[in-house]
Parts: C-alpha cells; sequence; structure tokens
C-alpha cells in the first residue's frame, strides 16, 4: 500500500501543475428534514417544550416509568409546577389517547381499576385535593393488560398521552418513551392525584 502511495506522489510532482487535483472525497449522507406526524384538525399538537421552558399552564407532565408482569402493565407519571403560583388539582386528569399521528384512538378511560385488575393502591385510591407549591409535584398512574383475545381484532398501541389537569387548564401532550400497548382490550384504569412526598 505504501509503494502504491509513494507512486501517486512521485507521478503528481512530475505532472506539475498541469495535471488537476484528486477529486475530494463525496461527502457523506445529510440528515434530510423531519417529518412530523399529521395532527389531528380538531386538537392540533403543539410543538414540543424545551425542558427549561415551563409550558402555557405552569405545569410540566414527566413520564416516571412502571412495572410490568405476565401482560399487566402499571404506568407512573408527575405533574410538577415549573410556575410561579400555586396549582389545585382535584380527583382525576382528564386524559385522551392518541396515535402516532395524534388522532384519538377508541379507548376506554374508567377511573379506577376495576375490570382490570385489583391490588393496585394508587389507582383504586380515593381522589384527594392536592395543591402544588412551585417546584412540588404530583403523581398518578395508568393500569391496563396487554391481552389479545381477539384475532379479528387489531391490538392498541397507545404513543402519545394527552391530559387536562383540571377542568379548563391548557392541554399537555406527551410522546410516550414506553408506548401503551392495550392488546385488543380497549381500555385504560387511572388512578387519581397524589401529593408527593420526598
Amino acid at each position: 500500500m505504501r509503494g502504491v502511495v509513494g507512486g501517486v506522489v512521485v507521478a503528481g510532482v512530475v505532472a506539475g501543475c498541469s495535471t488537476p487535483p484528486a477529486p475530494r472525497a463525496a461527502p457523506g449522507p445529510t440528515l434530510g428534514p423531519q417529518v412530523r406526524p399529521t395532527p389531528n384538525r380538531s386538537s392540533p399538537a403543539p410543538d414540543p417544550t424545551p425542558d427549561d421552558k415551563c409550558p402555557e399552564g405552569g405545569v410540566r407532565l414527566v413520564e416516571t416509568g412502571g412495572d410490568a408482569a405476565m401482560g399487566l402493565r402499571v404506568e407512573g407519571f408527575q405533574l410538577v409546577n415549573c410556575g410561579t403560583e400555586p396549582y389545585v388539582l382535584e380527583g382525576y386528569p382528564e386524559v385522551s389517547l392518541r396515535d402516532g399521528r395524534n388522532d384519538p384512538l377508541d379507548v376506554t378511560v374508567v377511573h379506577g381499576a376495576e375490570g382490570i385488575t385489583t391490588g393496585v393502591p394508587n389507582i383504586e385510591a380515593a381522589p384527594e385535593r392536592v395543591t402544588l407549591a412551585p417546584g412540588q409535584a404530583a403523581s398518578w398512574s395508568v393500569v391496563w393488560r396487554n391481552l389479545v383475545t381477539d384475532a379479528t381484532v387489531t391490538a392498541t398501541t397507545v404513543p402519545v398521552l394527552e391530559i387536562a389537569p383540571r377542568p379548563g387548564a391548557p392541554r399537555l401532550w406527551l410522546r410516550l418513551a414506553r408506548p401503551f400497548d392495550l392488546g385488543n382490550t380497549g381500555k385504560l384504569g387511572i388512578g387519581p392525584w397524589a401529593a408527593v412526598t420526598r
């Protein structure tokens, strides 16, 4: 290989300036423009909010992780008060489940775990009033079964979560790191708001 390279260098020197320089290497592939999912016209998804900027409503939705065992799924979330005023929550968030194009999915959302499972305290707890000072957070959880009982019904996967933390509040959108794999159960159970104690 060194002999080949040396020959190329000598040839270039002998030819002088009359020989054009060797062509430059072709540029590598470049990333094209990012394609965003087409939002539902009635409820368009807003642009993602940077982590260092508080959303319009003064709160931020955060996915905290969950557990999966024998087809039963539990996933947790927190609502963080990133604003400057106290934020009052009561009862349950209003939840809408979306597909990859941000269109609504036909899934029944129920309060609690009835018809899904039993023995999940944070899902089956009684609702309570929670007041978040700036910097504080409230938690809530969801539960479902990844179960396919009818091969003729397409299994549902939920990649996007939309919630209203309280009536009349700006809605929050979150693209899930762990999409909900509902099978064809068509049901999701949600728990009430609970104060996060540190």
